[in-house]
């Protein structure tokens, strides 16, 4: 085999070819090398010998070494190859093309060398390390510990190793370890710019925060356009809600690497957070077009044009995830695939996919069997939303009517503290509220295993702000899925769903990781004491013309489509004068749809956009419209629930899964099921029907009325014993060891 690129003969050297032998010639090279001199000139040496020679194994080792030093790795796996072809015994030849085979991502032959070189020296350090790397990249990650761990015990102030180390660990979710590996490493060699960021990792993945900038801030005094350590901090300053400081921080990243993927998507996630979904969208566009494999990134620039109003490239992108899907890509989370896909066995797939990569069932759960003995079933309560929020709107009057003598409420908050009426209402309704937004998850589910917790509820789900990874490490005995999130989780680590026969019927259990639990007349909580709003503004106090029928859509815009909107347009041509009102949460959505009504031929100023405002000048909006339009595929929970307690009518479309049917169970509950349809043609000729007809209208508006105080809706004790008799019974099963199973609450009579 010739050797590539040729250097001239021992002459030019400059040594002479009779002044010198070919072990002077090779110990001068090996010198080169070993001191860190002049590569090329140790290449020309190893050559010299080569032409010479052409079998010399040290010349051929070293000149592999040289090439493998200059990035040259095919050229140094065939030079190393030959050296060995001379001399199969030499453990560091056999490491060395190990080293090289891992350049060339060529694992399992990389491996292969190692095992050759340790059973030729069995305490040769380096082979260890060297090995721990390839079953690092291969992620097997204990093998991949071992490794390091046997590297350290014949080397026990090996820093690469002991960081290294550290990366096994932060991959096995073991972060305090991981910390420990990488302050150990940092011992020995303290300006390692690398293991900084490394720990920097850690400590966001511990929830440490400020730590966790103050060590990226160092490796970047280390290495400046450190691009990586730069991206890493951005996502911890968007942590710590100081979100100009982690926009400037990716824009520097990608100042440095401007096709650097992970600073790309961590700016987009920065402004979605921010609801900048324009300025997202380019990230996204961007980052797609450098790496188009990117998990969740399409799902997530279809959801930021969605929060545009930017359907241009809709169905086109609809089509391309589920085809992923088809495939085993993550192209979508679950929580957005409730807005674009109504069928539960695809809602399913993609729960199973992310919960595999992003929440795995722990190797070490924190409760191991263990039976409590409490006088009261201890019940804790996870969210991120314990404030002025849609589920706590829901809840709270819940939590306050727990049956004390039988049950002990726990809430377990890892959202923000902020100052409301809502929160401090939540404070006083709990017999323990703890804050553990700073703790990471382990230290939360041992918080947990300590509080000695029967059922752990969670309330987010596969939400924005999770904390699935609580439930992943088993925290309770009994875990259950409930309202925050209107799907599957996937997660087998999850025992319950809480719903009802509407909202999951008994043919789609199938399609449901969790076994159902049926209550009886809806899975929805509701606080019987929340505002009402007695007043209705004026037409002109909410922006609405003074005549003309209002059709109103309050969900988030996100959830709007295409083919409803078509739905609702034909509504404005066919009902004259008629208007749609709707949230505007931004300038984008507002011209989109504006944009979109003018291609249906309907004049733009017919769609009119309600600002933000406080909860109660938002309920009493609900006053003024005549008809409220549900969405599908993912339609109305709260907001369904906000249109019927205000009095507002409303129609939905009834699909498979249960985000398309929540509006369709509080109608049963609420005595109206007549307003549910089940095609989108029944839909638009309902909502037609009562556009119309003004006395069928405004009956429906009295037996909805008369309904909201006397059917089982808004009847929060009567919801209450109905749940508390579900958790009776998921309790008594755990104590007995029995396995989770389906079943449904025997109803309870209205509360005295």
């Amino acid at each position: 085999m010739p050797v590539p690129n040729a250097v001239p003969a021992i002459e030019s050297s400059g040594l002479g070819r009779a002044a010198v032998t070919l072990a002077d010639v090779l110990t001068t090279a090996i010198a080169f090398h070993h001191t860190g001199g002049n590569g090329i000139e140790a290449q020309r040496l190893c050559q010299a010998i080569l032409n010479a020679k052409a079998e010399q194994f040290e010349a051929l080792h070293y000149f592999g070494v040289c090439e493998a030093q200059r990035g040259q790795f095919e050229p140094a796996r065939c030079l190393l190859t030959r050296a060995l072809e001379i001399n199969a015994e030499s453990f560091e030849a056999h490491t060395n093309l190990g080293n090289v085979l891992l350049e060339l991502k060529r694992h399992e032959e990389a491996l292969a060398s190692y095992d050759r070189a340790l059973a030729l020296n069995p305490d040769y350090a380096e082979a260890h390390y060297n090995r721990g790397n390839a079953l690092l990249d291969l992620k097997r990650l204990e093998e991949a510990l071992a490794s390091y761990d046997r590297a350290l015990g014949l080397r026990p102030e090996y820093a690469g190793a002991l960081s290294n180390r550290g990366d096994v660990l932060c991959e096995l979710k073991r972060h305090e370890e991981a910390l420990a590996s990488y302050d150990r490493a940092l011992a020995l060699d303290g300006d390692n710019a690398d293991t900084l960021n490394s720990r920097g990792i850690a400590l966001q993945e511990l929830r440490r925060y400020e730590a966790a900038a103050a060590s990226y801030e160092r490796a970047l005094a280390l290495r400046a356009n450190f691009a990586e350590a730069l991206s890493n901090r951005g996502n911890t300053l968007r942590e710590l809600r100081r979100y100009p400081e982690s926009l400037a921080s990716f824009g520097k990243a990608l100042a440095i690497s401007p096709e650097f993927a992970d600073a790309l998507y961590s700016r987009s996630v920065t402004l979605r957070q921010l609801n900048r979904h324009e300025e997202a969208i380019v990230d996204l566009e961007r980052l797609l077009a450098i790496k188009p494999e990117q998990d969740y990134a399409r799902g997530e620039l279809l959801d930021s044009r969605m929060h545009c109003g930017d359907w241009r490239l809709f169905e086109q992108s609809v089509l391309q995830m589920r085809e992923d899907m088809q495939a085993g890509h993550r192209s979508c989370t679950p929580f957005f695939l409730l807005h674009i896909s109504g069928a539960p066995a695809d809602q399913l797939q993609c729960a199973l996919s992310y919960v595999r990569d992003k929440h795995p069932r722990a190797s070490r759960p924190i409760w191991r069997g263990g039976k409590y003995r409490h006088d009261r079933i201890r019940i804790a309560y996870l969210s991120a939303d314990f404030r002025e929020h849609a589920v706590s709107y829901l809840l709270a009057g819940l939590f306050e009517r727990h049956d004390r003598s039988r049950f002990e409420p726990v809430a377990m908050s890892f959202g923000p503290d902020t100052a409301s009426g809502m929160r401090t209402r939540l404070k006083g309704a709990f017999e323990r509220f703890v804050d553990v937004r700073d703790k990471s998850d382990r230290e939360v589910a041992v918080l947990m295993r300590e509080l000695e917790v029967d059922i752990a509820v969670d309330l987010t789900g596969l939400t924005q702000n999770n904390r699935t990874g609580i439930f992943a490490l088993r925290a309770a005995p009994v875990q259950v899925n409930y309202l925050g999130y209107p799907g599957t989780m996937g997660a087998d680590y999850i025992d319950y769903i809480i719903a009802d026969r509407f909202v999951i019927p008994e043919e789609q259990q199938a399609n449901y990781a969790e076994k159902v639990v049926y209550l009886p007349n809806t899975f929805q909580a509701n606080d019987a004491n929340r505002y009402y709003p007695e007043r209705a503004p004026t037409r002109a106090g909410a922006g609405l013309p003074e005549r003309g029928f209002v059709f109103c859509a309050f969900n988030n815009t996100n959830k709007l489509t295409p083919r409803v909107f078509d739905v609702w347009m034909r509504l404005l041509r066919k009902v004259e004068g008629s208007v749609l009102w709707l949230l505007g949460s931004n300038d984008a959505v507002r011209r989109n749809l504006r944009r979109e009504a003018a291609e249906r031929g309907i004049l733009p100023e017919r769609l009119i956009f309600a600002p933000q405002a406080a909860y109660a000048e938002y309920l009493a909006r609900y006053r003024v419209a005549d008809l409220f339009l549900d969405c599908m595929p993912f339609g109305g929970g709260t907001t369904a629930s906000d249109a019927l307690w205000c009095g507002l009518p409303l129609v939905t479309c009834a699909g498979e899964a249960f985000a398309g049917r929540m509006a369709g169970s509080l109608l049963h509950a609420v005595g109206l099921p007549e307003l549910i349809t089940r095609s989108l043609e029944d839909y638009e000729a309902l909502a037609l029907k009562l556009a119309a007809d003004g006395a069928l209208l405004a009956g429906i508006r009295a037996k909805l009325a008369h309904n909201r105080t006397t059917q089982p809706l808004f009847d929060t004790d009567r919801f209450r014993r109905h749940l508390e008799a579900a958790y009776v019974v998921m309790w008594e099963r755990s104590q007995r060891g029995e396995p989770p199973v389906s079943f449904a609450v025997k109803p309870i009579p209205e509360s005295a």
